[in-house]
């Protein structure tokens, strides 16, 4: 069975950071890429950020291009994403996802984990 577990969000005020982590199990870590989407009530998922472990390749939505950086611990089978210069927009349920490339389509994402919330204040 494919897991991915999500964990790192919270609260934090704006220019803050935060960490969030995504522990995969069940399946090959380094065949998939893996990442985040987020989404706020009332709106599409929307992709933010991914790696392919196997070569670093990645993927930023321009939203979040030079605040937010990716990374995978291929022997913890864990990606990162540390989001630095937090805004009040990123505000979301932040989602990890699987999937067999690097693509900011919600439907090349077979697996998924619950979301973990960030909260940004002004």
């Amino acid at each position: 069975e494919v897991q991915l577990q999500a964990s790192g969000g919270g609260l934090v005020q704006a220019g803050g950071s935060l960490r969030l982590s995504c522990a995969a199990s069940g399946l090959s870590f380094e065949d998939y890429a893996i990442g985040w989407f987020r989404q706020v009530p009332g709106k599409e998922r929307e992709a933010v950020s991914f790696i392919e472990p196997t070569d670093g390749r990645t993927y930023y939505a321009d939203s979040i291009q030079g605040r937010f950086t990716i990374s995978s611990d291929n022997a913890k089978e864990t990606v990162y994403l540390q989001m630095n210069s937090l805004k009040p927009d990123d505000t979301a349920v932040y989602y990890c996802a699987a999937g067999l490339t690097v693509s900011p389509l919600v439907n090349e994402f077979p697996y998924w984990g619950h979301g973990t919330q960030v909260t940004v204040s002004s």
